[in-house]
């Protein structure tokens, strides 16, 4: 069955017919004339679905919704992976309206009046809105028609699918791995930590993990099993990289130091210097600060290996919370080192708030960016969608860290305390020869943002895809940062369940109350919801922010990574969707309990088979050079200024300004353009190679024809001369050979000049053909075989003895008139003599030659 086709009638805006509400005082969503909207089925026949995913089924659906931020009439879906908003005429999937379940952070039913003549007030029937706010940047606004049930059918939909209880009941599940088919990471986990460890030769399989043979080591370091079973720490990985000289028992005995058992491990080292970067969580020193662990202070000294002069490697202690903060976890046992228990040992401070405090600055950021952009999401009071092309003093791709407002959100100077603390950490290893200690309260926040960062701005292998992806799985997800907690989604430890805010009111960050929005035909402010719908949960767009590091970085190095912030974009959107399996539960205990590796598909072998077409993806970025920067990244502290990442931030609220990256384009262009010539030129060189063969193979063809005329050549002369031989014989035996038009012939021979003529009969002379000649008296039979002469015809014959007999006297009388003679061994002529007749003879018996 079609969906619903554009009406071609329609030409009133939401916004205009606002407008011209309050000039009629209708003030109604009548003058959007629903009624007109064509009559269609409550269902679209399955076939028709054909842009729906590998088992994703339509759960509800209704006709003729608004989408509010662009205006555009079409059908709502709600399968069980997304929200799907398809265009009336063309049945194309309208991007901005469609949006995974997963990643749909909260939504509200919202009730509106279009403000009009005070006395048809009452009569105005109320604007059923839906607002959906995505954790993508976007804020997305449904229409339904008045007085139906519409929104409900919706509304219940989405409250039923958005949050399931048990993680099997996830799409990612549903769907199953399909062809995108996962290995387990333990192995790729495994790998990484023998790169690290210089035995690159070495290859882990699953035979290695279930023997435990993988506690491999060099000078410095060495891979434990000790958490092989998660006894130790369940939210570290099976597999940890620790000092040589600190056995597994001590590793036990430090561990209860630490929140969470999460113990100081090394998560980088340089091959050459011998400084590593480790992570850990925040110590248990207690309120006073007094409280120590002779073994944690021995496993955090053996990070500090000694230099080539024979002195001690500095360490560094690097606590990503404010300090104020730090010491108000003393309270409930946690806190940070003292530097005068750890030796040679410096304690740093990087400021940077906690999970709350991003989330809220993140719901800013996101209702700044939707009131200003062109596809805001009440349609009436974005500047930029009544033709302004700036906005907040500046423009939207050039937003720097100096306007640090963004509607005080301050989600870019967070971002700016991140990118420092990461290019500080690395510029101590790379440049101290230093070792680094990174943690903050759990360890799984901050000190994955301030590791990986700094892991990607040591280690070029990390700005490669299969760098890239080693270090998102060793940072982020072996190391236990808990994505079902931060995503919102079900967990094995029943963490992240907590449903959906769906109060009735807006809440922070959906629809602001300003001056703008309070117009006629806007829609009304809303009172803010209490903090509650964000203190009950710890979601938390952590990832997020690190990713968004990760595009300033390749802003600022653009031949540095071999990914492009298009690929970021994708990887981002796979990760929130949670179509995939890789970052479902809270750690690599709860995903191998789960079988997520097998039951659920991957999302990097999805992103690589997007790749497929060649380096003129668009993942690939363009600019890439290996060479450029095959070191470290060191980043100046004026170069830390980040500013609104197009791709992702204005993607929805601003599509034209999402296309900043011009010259990225236009260089893919011309990549794209060479590689068809390229194509083309390797066609063209196949092409001649075949014409190539095909000359050579006419050539030797050739070769092969002269020969055989040579040789034909050859037969024909041969046979020439035995023609002439013939010739010659039959003129010596005296026949005559008379031709008639029908091809026989007649052969009269005289055996002796005063005897009567013997007649014989002679036929076909245009081919080969065999005669009987037979004399009577001398019993003499002779079987001739005459090939006719092609360009003398009969003459040729007849001249036959006088050009070939070699007996012919010089006056052109004959020898032996009466030898009845011919040549014998002649092919063409055979001759069975009368030996009577020889002994007459008085020629050299050596001419005959024997049969």
């Amino acid at each position: 069955m079609d969906v619903p086709k554009r009406r071609s009638n329609r030409t009133t805006s939401l916004r205009d017919a606002s407008e011209s509400s309050k000039m009629e005082g209708t003030g109604s969503w009548d003058a959007l004339e629903w009624t007109k909207i064509e009559s269609f089925s409550r269902h679209v026949s399955p076939a028709n679905l054909d842009f729906l995913l590998e088992a994703e089924r339509v759960l509800a659906e209704e006709h003729g919704i608004v989408l509010v931020n662009t205006d555009d009439a079409g059908m709502l879906m709600v399968t069980n992976f997304r929200l799907l908003f398809l265009s009336e005429g063309t049945r194309k999937v309208i991007a901005l309206g469609t949006i995974p379940l997963a990643t749909i952070e909260k939504f509200n039913k919202i009730t509106a009046k279009v403000q009009s003549n005070a006395r048809q007030l009452d009569k105005t029937p109320t604007q059923r809105l839906l607002q959906v706010v995505g954790k993508d940047m976007r804020i997305i606004v449904f229409g339904f028609r008045p007085r139906t049930k519409q929104r409900r059918v919706i509304f219940n939909a989405l409250l039923k699918c958005t949050k399931p209880t048990r993680l099997w009941d996830l799409y990612a599940f549903t769907s199953g791995p399909s062809r995108f088919k996962n290995t387990t990471p333990l192995v790729r986990l495994l790998d990484e930590y023998f790169r690290l460890l210089c035995k690159g030769s070495y290859r882990a399989s699953i035979n290695m993990i279930e023997s435990g043979s993988f506690t491999l080591s060099n000078d410095l370091w060495r891979i434990s099993n000790v958490n092989s079973n998660y006894t130790m720490c369940q939210s570290y990985p099976f597999a940890l990289l620790v000092p040589n000289i600190i056995s597994d028992d001590e590793v036990l005995q430090a561990c209860s130091f630490r929140a969470r058992c999460r113990l100081p491990v090394v998560s980088w080292c340089h091959p050459g210097t011998g400084a590593v970067l480790a992570r850990s969580s925040q110590p248990l020193v207690g309120l006073m600060m007094n409280m120590r662990s002779n073994m944690d202070e021995k496993l955090v000294a053996a990070l500090c290996s000694k230099l080539d002069d024979g002195s001690r490697r500095k360490l560094y202690i690097a606590d990503a919370r404010p300090r104020k903060n730090a010491l108000a976890n003393g309270a409930m046992g946690g806190g940070s080192e003292s530097s005068s228990n750890y030796f040679q040992s410096e304690i740093v401070f990087f400021g940077i708030e906690n999970i709350h405090a991003m989330r809220d600055s993140f719901a800013l950021l996101r209702e700044y960016m939707d009131t200003h952009g062109r596809a805001s999401s009440d349609g009436m009071s974005s500047f930029l969608r009544h033709g302004g092309s700036t906005w907040g003093g500046g423009n939207l791709s050039s937003m720097s860290a100096s306007v640090s407002t963004l509607g005080d959100s301050g989600w870019l100077l967070h971002v700016q305390s991140v990118l420092a603390g990461a290019a500080w950490i690395a510029a101590r290893v790379a440049i101290e020869k230093a070792s680094v200690l990174v943690h903050c309260s759990d360890g799984w926040d901050r000190t994955s943002q301030l590791v990986s960062l700094a892991n990607l701005l040591l280690d070029p292998y990390y700005r490669t895809f299969t760098g890239f992806q080693a270090l998102v799985e060793k940072d982020w997800l072996a190391f236990g940062h808990p994505f079902s907690e931060r995503l919102g989604t079900p967990s094995v430890s029943g963490s992240g369940n907590m449903p959906f805010e769906l109060s009735r009111q807006s809440s922070t960050g959906n629809i602001p109350s300003s001056s703008m929005r309070q117009s006629s035909g806007a829609f009304p402010s809303q009172p803010p919801a209490s903090s509650h719908a964000h203190s009950s949960n710890n979601c938390s767009p952590i990832f997020l922010q690190w990713v968004d590091c990760v595009s300033q970085l390749l802003r600022m190095y653009p031949f540095a990574f071999e990914f492009s912030a298009a690929f970021l974009v994708d990887f981002l959107d796979g990760v929130l969707s949670c179509r995939f399996g890789n970052f479902l539960c809270n750690s690599e205990k709860e995903r191998k309990q789960c079988n997520v590796f097998e039951a659920c598909g991957c999302l990097w072998v999805y992103l690589a088979d997007l790749r497929t077409s060649g380096v003129s993806h668009v993942h690939y970025n363009p600019f890439f050079d290996p060479l450029k920067h095959n070191g470290p990244l060191l980043p100046p502290a004026a170069a830390l200024a980040p500013i609104l990442w197009p791709q992702f931030h204005l993607r929805w609220a601003c599509p034209e300004e999402a296309q900043a990256g011009e010259i990225e384009a236009q260089c893919r262009k011309i990549i794209m353009k060479f590689s068809e010539m390229q194509k083309a030129k390797e066609a063209a060189e196949r092409k001649a190679k075949e014409i190539t063969n095909a000359m050579e193979s006419l050539n030797a063809e050739l070769r092969h024809e002269k020969l055989q005329n040579s040789s034909a050549m050859n037969i024909a002369k041969r046979t020439s001369k035995e023609n002439m031989a013939i010739k010659r014989a039959i003129q010596s035996i005296g026949c005559k050979v008379q031709f008639s038009g029908s091809g026989d012939c007649t052969v009269d021979i005289e055996s002796n000049p005063v005897e009567a003529p013997q007649n014989f009969s002679y036929c076909s002379p245009m081919k080969e053909s065999d005669c009987t000649v037979r004399d009577d008296k001398k019993d003499l039979s002779v079987s001739i075989t005459v090939t006719a002469d092609d360009d003398h015809g009969n003459n040729g014959i007849r001249r036959v003895c006088e050009t070939l007999c070699p007996f012919r006297s010089a006056d052109g009388g004959c020898r032996w008139p009466n030898g009845g003679c011919a040549q014998l061994g002649s092919q063409f002529v055979g001759l069975k003599a009368n030996f009577d007749a020889f002994d007459q003879l008085s020629i050299d018996d050596s001419y005959f030659k024997s049969e």
